[in-house]
């Protein structure tokens, strides 16, 4: 199921903003991987990611690296762009100030 044009950009806008609150270090290092060119680094990366989640009971590894994992995929793999779409409107539901959004209901 391809995904229309108005949830594709809300997905992007999305992720960019959560890049954007990322520490200028990591930010940049995330969006030199998002560049177009850089398909096979990312992907590798992102199933390393998604490993790493599933290993998350060793040390340094843990369960934020799935997330990550599904974001960078999710610009590759078709699957995974569906799975950020509903990643990403759960984290706005929760938490709409990571994305500038404002909280259902007007609060």
């Amino acid at each position: 199921m391809k995904p229309d044009n108005e949830t594709e950009r809300l997905r992007k806008q999305r992720r960019d903003a959560l890049v954007a609150h990322l520490p200028a270090r990591v930010g940049r290092w995330v969006r030199w991987l998002l560049a177009a060119e850089r398909r096979t680094i990312r992907m590798v990366a992102g199933f390393l990611f998604l490993l790493g989640g599933f290993l998350s009971f060793l040390p340094l590894l843990g369960i934020w690296m799935l997330p990550l994992g599904v974001v960078l995929l999710a610009e590759d793999i078709p699957l995974f762009r569906g799975l950020s779409v509903y990643l990403f409107a759960w984290m706005a539901r929760r938490r709409p100030d990571l994305f500038g959004e404002q909280k259902e209901g007007g609060q």
